[in-house]
């Protein structure tokens, strides 16, 4: 066994340990990996990292739909404890698991046996102690914890190799990996509308904040990141110790997630029950009054023990009823009432009468992003990064909002759907993976989606003759390489029978054109072929010199586009993802182009702040069409959120179908 030594957190000031926690990369923000990944593909995503109007990264689990109709769906999570390994192997294998579960459990699950879950075994085999470390870890993990809880692990992976040795003039250094279990869970969902968030809902009257501890007031900090900002392991780590008491915890969540009492919840994990409570204030932009009375230890001890549990808020009207479910399941003695959120105000801890901590929101969310920032201020443009660390202190930044001109839930489309379904070409070419969404939004407005690829048309198997609309697809064409649209472009300019068949399907009365995304590129680079289209621009390499992935408000234009009609002046919520956004003019500007589309800021005003404009265009410009309104061009993927639940954050008025489905609803109507 290593030689170790207690912790003594006396000599820790609080508000220094709660910055240094908050700052360390295992619980600091994470948006500077999470934007450059495009998580809003195929149109199924339910619940991604970002939650909220503020869009902060902080859900518990990945949801995704099983379909373009379904509620039902997919759950996924992760849960890691590597750095209690080099206190107890076996302990860190158990709270992995256990951090996975508390994890996934934010998801409605018919069973906690639905999951499964798989393992990722790292070690420095045949080093030192870490086979019989590996031997005793895997052994709890697979022959004892999982079978008790009813789980199986059908697949994993093992990387037996976490050792690397050289020399230089002072002799041979070897450095070795601990022993880690990255473990992920899957399961089943029963219903994704129900799936729970750590953001506070400050809406719904008086609410109270419960902890539930399964450490049982134990606070064991070794391995915790207290420990680690201080250059410290500890000797006692945490521990899944109880698996029927895990079990019972389980149901009770996912029994209170069906009875609509649970508000908000959030896991506990890496930065303890202090990492869980300030990012639910984030999440909501709220203050929070905490009362850790209830609690026996030291404020360091109750506020960054990484014991397994989780918060969850409930309404005050409903505590009875939660509580008594609670102890009913046996959880009555780990559970405390430990505060409120508030409006505003500070996040303030109190202990036995005394306040122990106070400060703003804001401050302590600056801190916990700094490092972010100082990450993507190294990558990117760092003016950029610093523009979006700046919106952190912005009081008045009002976050996602849904400002409509129009009534989303009406579907003017439905006289026509008895008539035809006009067939409409999905075209899309080498590495487009925006496609089936596309179809399915189309679909659902009531046309004949047909799949087209370049080559069907190159050699002659399809022809654009035969249908009504066209809609050029978003999603790494060409590998996404730069300038891939125009590449994309050039097949159709270059090939004479081609270009001679776009440009008759284009100046055709009857028919109408859609570009999103790499199709949004590749047909400006068309608009020598396009009537009205001659003004348009070319869109080059973000200002931020970085992929984007994001969810930003934009404003609708007065234009004559046939897909916007009836909704100029809303301003709404859309996805982007595209490293190739800015919008440049080949002439003096955007005065002659019939913009469609901006981007605004929080207070409503077409802007080119980052990240409120996510590439820089001149204006806020991301949308654009021609003099009859025929054709349409834009950046943003309105076919990734046409249904409310593929949003990341929803108004509560939306319904079945979000905003952007009138789009299509409007083409539908236009054909007749």
């Amino acid at each position: 066994k290593p030689p170790l030594k207690s912790l003594h957190t006396n000599p820790w000031r609080l508000e220094e340990s709660i910055h240094r926690v908050l700052r360390h990369p295992a619980v600091a923000d994470k948006s500077f990996l999470i934007h450059i990944g495009d998580r809003s593909v195929g149109g199924l995503v339910a619940r991604d990292q970002m939650v909220g109007r503020w869009q902060i990264p902080v859900a518990d689990v990945g949801v995704t739909a099983t379909g373009y109709h379904a509620y039902t769906g997919e759950a996924m999570a992760m849960g890691e404890r590597a750095p209690i390994a080099l206190i107890d192997a076996p302990a860190s294998g158990r709270m992995a698991v256990g951090e996975a579960l508390t994890n996934i459990a934010a998801a409605p699950i018919s069973t906690l046996g639905q999951i499964k879950l798989s393992a990722n075994w790292m070690a420095a085999a045949g080093s030192s102690s870490e086979d019989a470390r590996l031997f005793d870890t895997v052994r709890t993990v697979g022959m004892e914890l999982c079978p008790e809880l009813g789980i199986a692990i059908p697949v994993g992976k093992d990387s037996l190799s976490m050792k690397t040795v050289w020399r230089d003039a002072d002799g041979e250094h070897a450095m070795r990996s601990p022993l880690s279990l990255i473990v992920s869970a899957f399961s089943p969902v029963t219903d994704i509308r129900k799936t729970l968030t750590p953001e506070l809902r400050l809406d719904l009257g008086d609410t109270a904040l419960l902890l539930i501890d399964l450490g049982a007031g134990q606070h064991r900090l070794g391995g915790s990141v207290l420990a680690q900002v201080y250059g410290e392991l500890g000797d006692v780590c945490p521990d899944l110790d109880d698996p029927d008491t895990f079990k019972r915890f389980f149901g009770a969540i996912q029994s209170l997630n069906q009875a609509g009492h649970l508000l908000a919840y959030h896991d506990r994990s890496d930065g303890g029950l202090l990492a869980t409570l300030v990012e639910m204030a984030f999440a909501a932009h709220s203050g929070l009054e905490i009362d850790l009375s209830a609690l026996e230890g030291s404020e360091h001890d109750v506020l960054f023990s990484e014991e397994l549990g989780a918060v969850i808020q409930v309404s005050t009207e409903a505590l009875t009823q939660v509580v008594d479910l609670l102890n009913a399941q046996g959880l009555g003695h780990l559970t405390h009432r430990i505060g409120t959120p508030t409006q505003d105000g500070p996040i303030r801890i109190s202990k036995a009468g005394k306040v122990c901590f106070s400060q703003s929101r804001s401050e302590l969310q600056a801190l916990w992003s700094e490092t972010s920032f100082r990450m993507q201020e190294l990558r990117d443009n760092p003016e950029c990064a610093r523009q979006e660390f700046q919106r952190i202190q912005d009081t008045g930044d009002v976050g996602l909002t849904s400002l409509l001109t129009f009534d989303p839930q009406q579907d003017v489309a439905a006289p026509y759907y008895r008539k035809s379904k006009p067939r409409v070409a999905v075209l899309r070419e080498q590495g487009v993976n925006g496609h089936v969404e596309m179809a399915a939004a189309f679909d659902r407005a009531g046309f004949s989606a047909v799949d087209v690829h370049m080559s069907d048309l190159i050699e002659g198997r399809q022809n654009l003759r035969d249908f009504t609309g066209l809609v050029a697809c978003g999603g790494f064409s060409y590998g996404d390489v730069l300038g891939a649209g125009g590449g994309w472009a050039r097949s159709i300019l270059f090939n004479p029978g081609v270009r001679e068949e776009f440009e008759t399907f284009f100046h055709r009365s009857d028919t109408f054109a859609l570009g999103v995304c790499n199709g949004c590129q590749m047909m400006s680079h068309l608009n020598e072929l396009i009537p009205g289209a001659s003004a348009w621009p070319s869109f080059q390499r973000n200002t931020s010199e970085q992929f984007e992935a994001r969810v930003v408000m934009v404003e609708i234009q007065d234009s004559p586009s046939i897909f916007l009609n009836g909704m100029a002046g809303s301003r709404m919520p859309v996805v982007i993802a595209h490293g190739e956004g800015r919008a440049v003019f080949r002439g003096t500007g955007s005065e002659e182009a019939r913009v469609a589309l901006r981007y605004v800021d929080a207070s409503g005003q077409a802007t080119e702040a980052f990240p409120f404009n996510p590439n820089g265009s001149r204006d806020g410009v991301t949308g654009l069409t021609t003099s009859d309104g025929r054709f349409t061009i834009m950046m943003p993927h309105p076919e990734r959120c046409f249904r409310s639940i593929q949003n990341s954050w929803q108004s509560q008025d939306w319904g079945e179908y979000g905003p952007w489905m009138r789009m299509f609803r409007n083409a539908r109507v236009w054909v007749g």
